[in-house]
């Protein structure tokens, strides 16, 4: 065997069986979720206590579980892909109930009671399904499963319509989609725009051929599988070793400039919506005293990057900020070429004493522009 002949099979050995690996953690996902829905839903129509819970049912069962992957969002959202993709019935109970994926999963039944009751749940199911017609009109549940990520299936939850979820799985399936494709192509009207088209065909043909398609590293970047892996927040987040390192170089340069900054989190994640986002630094300033947030771009400065930092400003504001408080502060650097563009998105105020305290408090512009082209050249 020749050398490159070596570097290829290897290569080719690594990409075939990380991809089956994502697929299985995939699937694995996906199925775990649609069963604690359905446990959910089992227990509120057939619970014995199930009067005694009522409407906090997902919060307390949350409380018990203390698991980010279990939290009450994530639950409220398994019992709706339960709700909105029945049809995995049809093959969830029976990919549960067999043994190797059981050892695949990492999961234990080891008390005969709750193997009895995942099994007597699983015969209802599977009993229920096997009397129902498969639909002409759905994506076949083996491929939902296999071909879409459950990231994916959770943006189409809130299309009520089963009509246009299909046409969004097919699409997603046909295009080989990212997550952040979908979202856009639902955001964009894909659906109804196709309906109105009078050749939806070469629509469909701009529109796969335009498309960002999905990546490995797409699937493992998910919130959903990274808390389903027992991972913690930080490690959902991949960042360039550039930015990484500057992220990391800036967080000791503010704190040796003094002035008052304590360091709170850095990759900050919050919750707004639906989606998670993450804030590069959080510090607080206890002369100031508000929330100084950093954003660090590796690009070229564009009006998204301040849309976003502003986003995270009134998100503190709103959320984070005490009465006693002052107005959070957003900085956000962005580098391209050895140059440095530094912005200041600072939330309304009457309070001019405030404003030109934070001026004089806050690293200046020169300071941070001297940064990033030393630490540029550096790395």
């Amino acid at each position: 065997m020749k050398f490159e002949e070596l570097i290829s099979t290897i290569q080719q050995t690594h990409d075939t069986l990380q991809d089956s690996a994502v697929k299985a953690i995939n699937k694995h996902l996906t199925i775990r979720n649609w069963l604690i829905g359905l446990y959910i839903i089992e227990f509120e129509q057939n619970g014995e206590d199930r009067a005694k819970y009522g409407e906090k049912l997902l919060q307390k069962l949350a409380e018990r579980l203390s698991r980010d992957s279990l939290s009450h969002r994530n639950l409220k959202l398994f019992r709706q892909f339960k709700m909105a993709y029945p049809q995995i019935g049809k093959i969830a109970i029976d990919y549960w109930l067999n043994k190797d994926v059981e050892l695949a999963m990492g999961w234990s039944k080891n008390t005969q009671s709750a193997e009895n009751k995942a099994f007597a749940i699983g015969q209802s199911v599977i009993a229920q399904f096997k009397m129902m017609p498969d639909n002409p009109l759905q994506v076949p549940p083996h491929k939902l499963i296999s071909k879409i990520s459950y990231t994916h299936l959770v943006q189409l939850l809130p299309i009520e319509s089963a009509v246009k979820r299909t046409f969004y799985e097919i699409e997603t399936i046909k295009g080989n989609w990212s997550v952040s494709e979908l979202k856009r192509q639902i955001h964009s009207l894909y659906f109804e725009r196709s309906g109105m088209s009078k050749n939806p065909e070469a629509l469909s043909q701009i529109v796969q051929t335009n498309a960002e398609p999905t990546s490995v590293f797409d699937i493992i970047k998910s919130p959903f599988t990274f808390e389903f892996l027992g991972l913690k927040a930080k490690d959902v987040v991949y960042e360039s070793d550039l930015e990484q390192a500057l992220i990391e170089h800036l967080e000791a340069f503010i704190l040796e400039l003094g002035h008052g900054f304590c360091f709170e989190a850095r990759q900050q994640r919050i919750l707004i919506g639906d989606e998670y986002y993450y804030i590069d630094l959080v510090f607080y300033h206890r002369i100031l005293k508000c929330h100084v947030l950093f954003e660090l771009k590796i690009e070229a400065f564009n009006h998204e990057h301040i849309g976003q930092l502003k986003t995270y400003v009134n998100y503190y504001k709103k959320e984070v900020q005490r009465p006693d408080d002052n107005p959070p502060v957003g900085i956000l650097l962005v580098t391209h070429q050895n140059e440095a563009l530094v912005e200041y998105a600072i939330s309304e105020t009457d309070y001019d004493l405030f404003v030109s305290k934070y001026l004089i408090e806050l690293p200046t512009k020169e300071q941070l522009n001297a940064f990033i082209l030393k630490e540029l050249k550096r790395l």
